[in-house]
């Protein structure tokens, strides 16, 4: 699928669709595809992209983007003892230090899971954005995933071949969390909840992730033209429709650009956006446990430098950060038991469980070029905490203007 989306890169450079030049799309802020993690649980719920445009869309778009992350935590089963005098117990000691054997759910109450995630995740949006007044815009997006080993060529940058061979050859040592020592290229996804639920996918599975609204608001009043200074805010509503997770989600989100305009008309943008998601709201029917915290929220933030060609084309490149809350409550890590082989891999485990406790972030970079009738965006996101979720992650979008 990536080998057919450049050549489609390469077929748009050499065409272009005679329509009218309109400004106010042709360059409008920052306009990022989907730059969402593919975690393992995140890919299950509707989560929130920031939007950094600067002004409601004259025309209506259409975009298509497809993303690649690789994921890898080896197995791990997790113990939350119910015992009171247990959980002081341990929370007085290092996670790695606590012991405690549970035998049975009488003599050692404790609720029980495991997980274990090896894969290349692969991700595929398709989005239209309709321009509604003057101010308001509204974006449907359908969201669908598939399972993969992640082999070569079609996960170039993702595959576990070329992350190995950067921890051999450039940075982390020989086989420093265990991909080696599991076997490569493998599907391995399965996560069993505290309620004994389960979640298993396996090698090329796909399924339709859901389908989201989000209506964007972005109010003149605001806006201070003297300092180039905007202001959007965003309503959101997600229909998941996965088998393990059918449920509806509902956020909202602002953003603040700030565009510098140059002497010689190319131009820096920076942006700064906030969102809160109540996943779960509804639940059609008994879902997977993905997180006992209600609330996911989220900050992003962005430099663009922007470089316009003596044909008023441009090229725009991007660094992208973006930081997400934890999907499991923080105190339940003070008394949590967690068992792996530790022995054998020589770090990280534990961190199929452990990062479900910290916030996950991610830095990104991105290139995008633009025409009147097309843009082109790549990028590549790295979790540079080392937590893989995912570790690597590459994508790419084609947007089209539509006229009304």
């Amino acid at each position: 699928m990536q080998k057919c989306l450049f050549v489609l890169f390469f077929l748009f450079s050499m065409f272009s669709f005679s329509q009218e030049k309109d400004s106010l799309y042709f360059k409008n802020g920052i306009e990022n595809p989907s730059l969402l993690p593919t975690h393992p649980f995140g890919i299950f719920s509707a989560r929130i992209n920031q939007n950094f445009k600067l002004r409601a869309s004259k025309k209506t778009t259409f975009t298509f983007s497809s993303e690649s992350g690789n994921t890898f935590h080896p197995f791990v089963e997790m113990y939350l003892p119910k015992d009171p005098t247990v959980r002081e117990k341990f929370s007085k000691q290092v996670w790695y230090n606590r012991q405690f054997t549970f035998i049975d759910q009488q003599t050692t109450p404790a609720e029980y899971s495991n997980i274990v995630i090896d894969a290349v995740i692969k991700g595929f949006r398709l989005q239209v954005n309709f321009p509604i007044t003057k101010e308001h815009e509204l974006g449907i997006t359908l969201r669908s995933y598939l399972i993969t080993k992640g082999k070569y060529p079609f996960s170039f940058f993702t595959s576990d071949e070329s992350i190995e061979w950067f921890h051999s050859n450039i940075a982390g040592g020989e086989d420093p969390y265990g991909r080696r020592y599991y076997g490569l290229n493998q599907v391995n996804f399965k996560y069993t909840d505290r309620n004994g639920k389960v979640l298993e996918l396996k090698n090329n599975d796909f399924f339709l992730g859901g389908i989201e609204f989000n209506h964007y608001y972005y109010p003149e009043f605001l806006i201070n033209k003297k300092r180039n200074l905007f202001v959007n805010f965003g309503s959101h509503l997600g229909f998941n429709t996965s088998t393990f997770n059918q449920s509806i989600d509902v956020g909202i989100s602002a953003n603040l650009i700030k565009k510098i305009q140059l002497k010689n008309k190319n131009e820096f943008t920076f942006a700064l956006g906030g969102s809160v998601l109540r996943k779960n709201l509804i639940n059609f029917n008994e879902v997977v446990d993905m997180g006992n915290n209600k609330f996911l929220g989220s900050l992003g933030s962005e430099i663009e430098f922007t470089k316009f060609t003596l044909k008023k084309n441009y090229h725009s490149f991007g660094i992208h950060y973006q930081i997400q809350t934890r999907y499991n409550k923080l105190e339940e890590a003070s008394y949590y038991q967690l068992k792996g082989k530790w022995k054998e891999i020589k770090a990280g485990w534990q961190h199929g469980f452990t990062t479900l406790y910290e916030g996950l972030s991610a830095w990104t970079m991105l290139y995008t070029y633009g025409r009147p009738n097309y843009k082109i965006t790549l990028y590549l996101m790295e979790d540079l905490l080392v937590n893989n979720a995912p570790d690597v992650q590459t994508g790419i979008s084609i947007q089209i203007p539509i006229s009304n």
